[in-house]
């Protein structure tokens, strides 16, 4: 069985990166653009991860990884709260509507 080296795991991570990059980019309502930072994330992830595995850094990329899970759990849950609120009083999640909060 061959093993997969870092260039493979680079390549993965740079692509979930630009598909997460391209549907914050592209996506109108809160939780798509959500999901895309979820993705952004889950690439630098799995670019920490493989910089520990094939270096010698040791568990410093996957105490990186796991600190960015935990960033990642607090921005979803924040996230999520703002976008029932924006709904509750506008009835969408669009974030064009999102103007009329400016003060």
């Amino acid at each position: 069985m061959e093993s997969v080296g870092l260039s493979g795991y680079l390549i993965v991570g740079a692509v979930l990166f630009v598909c997460g990059v391209i549907c914050m980019a592209t996506k109108r309502n809160g939780i798509g653009i959500l999901m895309g930072v979820e993705l952004v994330l889950n690439g630098a992830n799995l670019n920490f991860v493989a910089f520990s595995q094939h270096t010698h850094l040791g568990l410093d990329g996957q105490i990186a990884s796991l600190f960015v899970i935990v960033l990642a759990a607090a921005e979803a849950a924040v996230a999520l709260a703002i976008a029932l609120n924006f709904y509750n009083n506008h009835l969408t999640i669009d974030v064009d509507r999102a103007a009329d909060l400016k003060g």
